[in-house]
């Protein structure tokens, strides 16, 4: 992940996805650090390198913390991070793979396309939710309601 940094892939990943960035992540300034920190923890859970992803979390929620005005509380874009981070789509899930494996399994990769499809919807429920919430909080707290 160090090398994908200084190689300068992470700027560009962060490029491709940005109007999706901006949209999940409003008030992150679109060349902030925490980006780019929040694509390559999703990137390493999405390969399921998870001892890779957890440090890289941690560095993404620190950015996240620089940004949050008021320090005793998660923001919201901490809030939605945590949620696709907690739900996160797993393209190879090698752990349960091997577990399968191991039970003598006919067929141990055969759970990749439901194990996809679960965390897909997780997200999605996830990302709604947390989305919704905050939308009605921001309502309620506007002026003139």
């Amino acid at each position: 992940m160090r090398v994908a940094e200084q190689a300068g892939m992470t700027n560009v990943l962060a490029r491709m996805v940005k109007p999706v960035t901006k949209r999940l992540f409003p008030s992150i300034p679109s060349d902030h650090p925490a980006i780019s920190a929040m694509l390559m923890n999703i990137s390493a859970s999405m390969l399921g390198l998870s001892n890779a992803a957890t440090p890289l979390g941690l560095k993404a929620m620190d950015e996240l913390q620089k940004l949050n005005p008021d320090k005793e509380r998660a923001s919201d874009d901490m809030i939605t991070f945590l949620v696709i981070n907690t739900s996160a789509i797993t393209l190879i899930p090698a752990t349960a793979i091997a577990i399968r494996a191991s039970l003598g399994s006919a067929n141990p990769q055969q759970i990749v396309i439901p194990s996809i499809i679960a965390a897909t919807m997780a997200t999605i429920v996830g990302v709604t939710t947390v989305k919704l919430i905050q939308f009605f909080k921001q309502k309620k707290q506007s002026p003139g309601n």
